[in-house]
């Protein structure tokens, strides 16, 4: 048993600065600092008034530390979870790209067997599926040779381990295709990478989709006569992605999503690929070759190409820019993803019981220690 004293304890409804957190592979008490004796623990931790929060979890992230999801290489799966886990990743989905078929599936059997692989740091928890079921004509930094209309036969196999599948639902097929999988799996469906119309896009919610992909990007924006998928967005309960880089969207932005959607409906990812923590220069996404400066990725045509964004700084930057508290900002990186995705009954927020992945990070959201199931990863 562990006991984290002397630290700003974040739980979902408030932040406390007078509380201890045990902890063993699971979260086994939150007691006031008053009543701790040290009784039945191993180890205490002073984190010297640092903050105490649940781990990041990353829904929407194609690659970092220079390994991309699309190697389809257990290697690379491990350097990117332990390199996003130095930022406060405790659990992500890697993401993949629109490309063959088989390289998708290739990638997809990689994520399956890296579920139960050794030496891991952030947890895979399953994968996104970005593509190849969307539009041409918002395929951003998506490859259009190998965008395909949606058939359930394409991923059947797949869907024990896939928690989030992007379309388009306006291309020929989604209708059918949204009915099924609502019918026959878990997976979130997701607008994204769609050229639809508002009444297309609430039509599609109607049936059951309840997330969008970055919201703002690769999608048929806010007009006053054409309200378009951002307008559906706005006028649904459906969760939404952001990506807080200051790049993909304009900070003030931030705060007019915290006041339209409330803090259960935002998720921060980063989108980040394989050039995420690396230094500048040219990489590639899904076969497209990607030149980063000055923290923006993108091709040669200017299109945007995911981001090189880390969990810890997309939180600092919504911190800033909307100044809301530091409990509310928390859950967009913990407990929503973990809501979403079907596992906030053990993930995504400190509560008893629940898996002990647990990171400290200081005033400027500068990561000093992660615990993953209650294994000191970092800072021990």
């Amino acid at each position: 048993m562990k006991a984290l004293v002397n630290g700003r304890l974040i739980l979902p409804d408030a932040l406390y600065a007078d509380k201890v957190l045990l902890m063993d592979k699971k979260i086994r008490g939150i007691i006031a600092a008053d009543a701790f004796d040290g009784s039945g623990v191993e180890e205490i931790i002073d984190v010297g008034g640092q903050y105490i929060s649940p781990g990041f979890i990353d829904i929407h992230i194609h690659g970092s530390g220079g390994s991309d999801t699309m190697d389809a290489e257990i290697e690379a799966l491990r350097t990117i979870s332990n390199t996003i886990m130095r930022y406060g990743t405790t659990g992500f989905l890697p993401t993949t790209m629109t490309m063959k078929l088989d390289r998708i599936y290739r990638a997809l059997d990689t994520i399956k067997e890296a579920l139960t692989a050794d030496d891991m740091g952030a947890v895979i928890l399953g994968a996104h599926l970005e593509g190849p079921f969307i539009n041409k004509a918002y395929k951003g930094a998506q490859n259009a040779d190998y965008i395909l209309k949606p058939q359930y036969d394409y991923i059947k196999d797949y869907l024990d381990m896939i928690r989030i599948i992007t379309l388009a639902p306006e291309v020929e097929g989604s209708i059918g295709f949204i009915k099924e999988i609502k019918e026959k799996s878990s997976a979130v469906l997701s607008i994204g990478h769609t050229a639809a119309t508002y009444e297309e896009a609430m039509a599609a919610i109607e049936l059951g989709i309840s997330h969008c992909t970055h919201l703002f990007n690769a999608m048929t924006p806010l007009h006053h006569r054409n309200p378009g998928v951002v307008g559906a967005v706005f006028n649904s309960s459906i969760s939404c992605e952001l990506i807080a880089d200051k790049i993909h969207l304009h900070p003030e932005l931030f705060k007019l999503l915290l006041r339209i959607k409330g803090e259960d409906s935002l998720v921060l990812v980063t989108d980040a690929i394989r050039a995420g923590c690396m230094k500048e220069g040219c990489y590639d996404l899904g076969g497209q070759e990607v030149t980063v400066k000055e923290g923006r990725a993108q091709l040669a045509n200017g299109s945007l190409a995911g981001s090189v964004l880390t969990m810890n700084q997309a939180v600092k930057n919504f911190l800033e820019a909307t100044e809301a508290p530091m409990h509310q900002v928390i859950k967009l990186v913990s407990l929503n993803p973990a809501r979403l995705i079907g596992m906030a009954d053990r993930k995504g927020s400190i509560a008893l019981g629940k898996d002990a992945d647990v990171i400290v990070f200081d005033e400027n959201i500068e990561v000093k220690q992660v615990f993953i199931e209650g294994s000191c990863r970092i800072g021990g």
